[in-house]
């Protein structure tokens, strides 16, 4: 499947990554068909070139890194975490606006005296040994306790790092944090100042292929133009009304002085053509944000309008995606 595939993309293969990356893909529409479920290779029609693979979490990063793909989308835990010192990596989009957790020290509850880092230093200080931290983020955690010089020994940990502390083999973790309810199920409680670094999921590139290949970079343009475009579409809503009005001037500027329905750049108005109505009736259709709704109604109807009818909107294209733009810049350097 991969064979005619020019550029290729990875993205997670379990979980509940996997279904909200599918579900992110296809509202984009960037619908990912997969012909046997249990294949690792994969397409999307609307990006004919693009080949899928799907990997764990925590390799598609590496894959990224070494070149093996173009493209990924991971957590910016594990993007930090394994993106190594050799800059190979580019974040082409850091908010995909899911995945959203911290990777946080947290104490045993029975700590009650150590509440922030400053108090943690204390209890490390007294201790016979060098803090023992459980953590699957070496790297962030290390870098970390360093930069607060508190002495300390990391203990790489798989599967549920909750239960170190109670089985004694770790005074304290490090891990990714939500809600906060697992740790508080097992007794455990996170420092105020010790969120180690925030993550949601993020599309990544291999900054070689970028700068050497041009279908990749072009990859790069279509998949941020669909991305943008979706992100900044979710978010508002199409509202359409029906407004008398001598001509569309004098009803734009009627709509300029309320609050939330002057649109994107402005509002479209048409004119109506109705069957014995003596009054000139126009339709107006603005770009309102979704959480504006309410009152965006409230000021059409304040202004005379009526027949208000609401729809999504699927995509918002600027001329040319900002974070494109801003990968164009960052390719220079």
């Amino acid at each position: 499947m991969l064979k005619n595939k020019t550029v290729r993309l990875s993205i997670p293969s379990k979980g509940r990554l996997e279904e909200t990356t599918l579900e992110f893909l296809a509202a984009a529409g960037m619908k990912v068909t997969k012909p046997n479920p249990r294949q690792y290779l994969a397409e999307i029609p609307a990006l004919p070139e693009l080949g899928v693979i799907f990997q764990r979490a925590g390799d598609i990063v590496a894959s990224v890194r070494e070149g093996s793909v173009d493209f990924g989308i991971a957590g910016i835990d594990l993007i930090e975490e394994h993106r190594g010192e050799n800059n190979r990596i580019l974040i082409l989009h850091d908010a995909l606006g899911f995945g959203r957790c911290a990777l946080t020290l947290a104490v045993p509850e029975a700590w009650d005296q150590v509440t922030d880092i400053a108090s943690l230093k204390t209890r490390a200080s007294a201790l016979n040994h060098p803090l023992r931290v459980a953590t699957k983020f070496p790297t962030l955690t290390g870098r970390y306790l360093k930069r607060h010089n508190i002495s300390h020994a990391l203990i790489h940990a798989e599967g549920a790092l909750e239960a170190a502390p109670v089985i004694g083999y770790a005074d304290m973790i490090s891990d990714l944090v939500s809600s906060g309810q697992t740790l508080q199920d097992n007794r455990l409680r996170p420092l105020r100042d010790g969120v180690i670094q925030k993550s949601q999921t993020a599309l990544i590139a291999n900054l070689e292929a970028l700068r050497t290949r041009p279908e990749a970079l072009d990859m790069a343009r279509r998949l941020l133009e669909y991305i943008e475009a979706h992100l900044r579409a979710k978010d508002n809503l199409l509202v359409i009304a029906n407004i008398r009005g001598t001509d569309p001037k004098e009803i734009a500027q009627k709509m300029f002085t309320e609050t939330t329905v002057g649109g994107l750049q402005g509002p479209t108005i048409s004119p109506i053509f109705t069957r014995g109505d003596d009054h000139q009736w126009y339709s107006v259709t603005v770009v309102v944000r979704r959480d504006y709704l309410t009152q965006a109604v409230g000021e059409l109807r304040k202004i005379g309008g009526s027949g208000i009818i609401v729809s999504p909107v699927t995509y918002i294209f600027e001329e040319e995606p900002p974070r494109y733009t801003a990968m164009l810049n960052a390719l220079k350097d």
